[in-house]
């Protein structure tokens, strides 16, 4: 029985393989390694630089685990673009090497290095001010146009999945062109009716109870846990054996039948990205 993490951090820093393999001794088969940052980026070849250790990871992992299928999405995190004006960096300044990294991802995955692009978005952490917002706003479409344009997904980082949130990315996402079933809602709500979410795919955080709730409401839907690899918070957002472990305690309780789980850990992943799982 398949088993896909749809979000899934590692660092040069934390566990790295050995979150890999806790993963794949829970029963997990395939995951997507989303970039994260490992420090400020100030310019495109810092992005570089963070973008190729993602890529290393991935490597390392796929080595040292071939029995998990693992695959990346890169991008400059939404919270680069702000942290650069933390530390006075002009927002058209910072925009602009936000503008560049995105492309730089786009082009790694044209050149078969990542499959898709996340995380992509806009703050949410905190109040910032209407002229941030609108840049963050541009950017989080200029990304949506890039995937459009490499025929692959975006994985958003924004605020809680709501109906009405749900209703804006999805205009965001058609204005750029980009078919909304390449677009995945990370850290997503177990909101899975297409009437609520719009077209949107939601990639369900499945803490205590979001994986029944989601089930519930049918099979479109991935399941992600964000672990973070972080040693200053270890097992967080949720540990990496959470996604096998979950799907398995489902099918067994009869919440979830095996039909269902391959639909979410097979078939939808197969769909949104165009991989491989076999």
């Amino acid at each position: 029985m398949p088993a896909f993490d749809n979000h899934f951090h590692l660092d040069p820093t934390g566990r790295g393989v050995e979150a890999v393999k806790e993963f794949a001794r829970a029963g997990g088969t395939a995951m997507m390694l989303v970039h994260k940052p490992y420090g400020l980026s100030r310019t495109i070849a810092d992005h570089d630089a963070a973008f190729a250790v993602t890529l290393r990871l991935a490597e390392l992992a796929r080595a040292a685990v071939p029995e998990v299928r693992v695959f990346v999405a890169l991008a400059p995190h939404p919270a680069e673009f702000t942290e650069l004006l933390k530390v006075g960096v002009p927002l058209d300044e910072a925009a602009a090497v936000q503008r560049l990294a995105l492309e730089h991802a786009q082009r790694l995955v044209r050149e078969g290095r990542a499959v898709a692009m996340s995380e992509v978005g806009r703050p949410h952490w905190r109040p910032v001010p209407d002229d941030v917002m609108a840049k963050a706003n541009e950017l989080m479409d200029h990304s949506f146009q890039l995937a459009h344009d490499a025929g692959c997904a975006v994985q958003i980082h924004a605020e809680t999945a709501t109906p009405e949130s749900f209703a804006d990315l999805a205009q965001h996402a058609k204005h750029a062109g980009l078919d909304l079933e390449r677009v995945v809602k990370h850290y997503s709500t177990p909101i899975v009716d297409t009437a609520m979410n719009h077209g949107l795919w939601p990639s369900v955080l499945i803490g205590k109870g979001a994986a029944e709730q989601a089930i519930a409401g049918g099979t479109r839907f991935m399941m992600e846990t964000d672990y973070m690899d972080d040693p200053k918070y270890p097992g967080a957002v949720l540990g990496p054996k959470t996604v096998p472990r979950r799907t398995k305690e489902m099918i067994a309780s009869g919440l979830m039948t095996e039909e269902q789980a391959w639909r979410v850990h097979h078939e939808n992943p197969t769909r949104v990205y165009g991989i491989r799982l076999d």
